[in-house]
């Protein structure tokens, strides 16, 4: 794709983005929540390219300054600082090319979602729970580091610690846009705290990342959801164990890819307060309908990248945490770091960096 061309797909997306502005304020909008919803979605997608337009365009503006100040000007002075510029703005314009092209590729719609995430322990017996339990320690740290709020919806724990699983919601800012590169099977190898002959083992936790559903998303018969209340176990003193505030949740809900019906059942301890529990029983069940319905759009994505990043597919080992070595590999692009202790503390940003750089030449490759 040429100057040309970008400029060409460019044309007429800045009258777009001020008329998405203008309706953003009309109240008949403002009332459709999911017109409402897609119209703002659209209004950041057009912002966004549109800056790395302008960034664009004012570089290759300046370079042509430059250029005519360099071939024109007497001066040795004012011909070296142009030649400054002119070494500065040729290797950097390729660059905000490409960032322009990859803002003129459609935006998958779930990027910008919250999502709910649920790490299992596999393979592995205790050691897998010990194991889901510092995935899920590793997810928090990084929660914080990129100033994300997450809540603990559900868990069980192991028996000598960690999680046999663990559900929890993370909302934020593009959370699903980066969270979705850790749905797959993670892979450990070490000696389990468990091992008496110091051999190393290796064990596994999946780790599922699900987009969460607007209301208007799906649709649900609350009245025949039923509905099953408890008394919540674990820390929280003795309101916990005394109250019925912990909520279960069944409802059948049948398959539109298949036909059959299939019944869907949630646990919800979160709060001591039941109507609360209700409603994020709710929320997880719109969610896990929201994501068996959309796993057909999900494998035709899959299917046209021919890449194994973010494709959902949650039964692929998808990274190995190596603590002899002290190495992470992530197997979908082969690529390995040794920084394990800084992986585990949270410093999870560069792998994930890695991946959205791999996805964006397989969807630039397609592109062309």
């Amino acid at each position: 794709m040429n100057n040309m061309d970008i400029l060409s797909k460019i044309e007429g997306l800045e009258a777009k983005f001020h008329e998405a502005g203008l309706m953003l304020t009309d109240p008949a909008v403002i009332a459709d929540q999911q017109r409402y919803v897609k119209l703002q979605r659209e209004y950041h997608d057009l912002e966004r390219v549109l800056k790395a337009t302008a960034r664009y365009k004012h570089a290759v503006k300046d370079l042509e300054e430059a250029k005519h100040v360099y071939h024109t000007e007497q001066d040795d002075e004012l011909r070296q600082l142009a030649k400054t510029e002119i070494d500065e703005l040729e290797p950097l314009i390729p660059k905000l090319e490409e960032e322009v092209k990859l803002e003129l590729l459609p935006q998958d719609p779930e990027d910008s979602k919250d999502v709910v995430m649920e790490i299992r322990g596999g393979t592995g017996g205790d050691e897998a729970s010990l194991f889901a339990g510092d995935l899920f320690r590793m997810y928090c740290k990084y929660f914080e580091i990129k100033g994300w709020k997450y809540s603990v919806s559900s868990f069980t724990e192991g028996a000598v610690g960690g999680y046999k699983e663990i559900i929890f919601n993370v909302s934020g800012q593009n959370v699903y846009g980066t969270l979705k590169y850790e749905s797959g099977v993670h892979r450990v190898q070490r000696v389990p705290v468990t091992e008496t002959q110091g051999r190393v083992h290796t064990s596994a936790a999946t780790v599922a990342v699900l987009p969460e559903a607007d209301e208007f998303e799906v649709h649900i018969n609350e009245g025949e959801i039923k509905w099953e209340t408890f008394r919540s176990g674990g820390a929280g003193g003795q309101n916990v164990n005394k109250v019925e505030s912990g909520v279960r949740l069944r409802y059948i809900w049948k398959n539109p890819n298949t036909g059959i019906p299939e019944e869907i059942l949630i646990e919800c301890t979160e709060t001591r307060d039941q109507p609360k529990n209700k409603e994020r029983a709710l929320s997880r069940l719109r969610t896990q309908i929201y994501d068996k319905e959309h796993q057909k759009y999900i494998d035709d994505i899959a299917q046209r990248r021919k890449t194994m990043v973010s494709t959902g597919d949650r039964s692929a080992k998808i990274r190995t945490y190596n603590y002899p070595q002290g190495r992470i590999t992530d197997h979908r692009i082969g690529y390995t770091i040794y920084n394990l202790a800084a992986f585990m503390d949270g410093d999870i940003q560069g792998v994930i960096d890695q991946l959205q750089i791999a996805e964006n030449a397989e969807r630039l490759k397609a592109d062309n």
